[in-house]
């Protein structure tokens, strides 16, 4: 089942996985938000839309590569983020579950 909100989303973070049945653009974000930053940037860099490009904005400013990241932002017709990595996070979660 899909969260139908950033706190449904949390709570997922205590199981091993995301469902299956969810977008690759939700299991990139769970991935992060697991501290799996890999896991998250393989699949971000396999979706060819904007999301993943925002996605991946993210992952490369959380990284520190603020060259990359504004590439990414560029792609994803954003703005380079001044939120925090957390608030970022919860924007694009948020983002995914009303776009489903």
């Amino acid at each position: 089942m899909i969260p139908k909100d950033y706190t449904e989303f949390e709570a997922t973070l205590t199981g091993s996985q995301p469902l299956p049945d969810w977008p690759e653009g939700l299991k990139a974000l769970w991935y992060d938000a697991k501290g799996d930053w890999e896991a998250s940037h393989n699949i971000a860099q396999d979706l060819y839309n904007q999301l993943g490009s925002w996605i991946h904005a993210y992952l490369h400013r959380k990284e520190g590569d603020r060259f990359n990241a504004g590439y990414w932002y560029r792609q994803a017709n954003r703005p380079f983020s001044k939120l925090s990595l957390e608030d970022e996070l919860k924007d694009i979660v948020e983002y995914v579950l009303q776009e489903r």
